[in-house]
Parts: C-alpha cells; sequence; structure tokens
C-alpha cells in the first residue's frame, strides 16, 4: 500500500468544520496541533507577526489523498489571506509502535452512535 502525509495549516475557527467533515469521509485518524506563525497573512498588531492556527496531520492510502485534500480546502476557505496552506508528502512506510510491526492499511472506525450522542 501506498501512503501519503497531509499537513494541513488552517485557521482555527475552522477547526471544526474541517474535523466534522473528516469524520464524515470516515478519515481513519488525524493529528491536530495549535500553534501559532505567519506567512501570507501576519498579524502587524503583535510584536511578533503571529497568528495562531491549527495543523492536522493525516497518513491516508494514497488513493484517498487528493479527496481529503479537497475537502479539506473547501471547507477550510473563506477567501480572506491567512486561510492557510495544504501540503501532501510521499510516505515511504508506516510502523505502529505497539506492534512493532509495518502498517499494511488504514484503519477505519466505524463511530458509536451512543458516544457521539454523549457529546
Amino acid at each position: 500500500m501506498k501512503w501519503k502525509k497531509i499537513v494541513a495549516i488552517i485557521r482555527k475557527d475552522k477547526l471544526r468544520d474541517v474535523e466534522d467533515r473528516l469524520k464524515d469521509l470516515q478519515v481513519s485518524g488525524i493529528s491536530v496541533t495549535r500553534g501559532k506563525g505567519y506567512g501570507e497573512y501576519a498579524n502587524f498588531f503583535s510584536s511578533d507577526w503571529c497568528v495562531m492556527h491549527a495543523r492536522l496531520e493525516i497518513y491516508c492510502d494514497a488513493s484517498r489523498a487528493d479527496g481529503i485534500v479537497q475537502n479539506i480546502m473547501d471547507y477550510a476557505h473563506t477567501g480572506l489571506a491567512g486561510d492557510g496552506i495544504v501540503a501532501l508528502i510521499p510516505v515511504e512506510k508506516i510502523y505502529r509502535i505497539r506492534s512493532k510491526l509495518e502498517a499494511k492499511k488504514e484503519r477505519h472506525r466505524v463511530p458509536d452512535s451512543s458516544a457521539d450522542r454523549q457529546k
């Protein structure tokens, strides 16, 4: 199986929309980090110019990567400077630490409807 890594830096206020969409697409896992930085948009009212953002990392089957990237762009888009970026990176191999074995395929989770209702 060929893997891809998706790294997206998006507005923090668009994170919930993107996360919900990735769940709808049954993306098997994401890692979210909150951070700060500047790029196309800089906060000149801040001494370091930085703005808060969310960084998502997703490892997925290469055949799903373009669709996931498109959905991230669709759901994070506002049309304003500072919407963010998405990078698509090839991954040679992935290993699961628990088993110490190479991951051969994505693990899909079926949402537990009772757990979803409790949120």
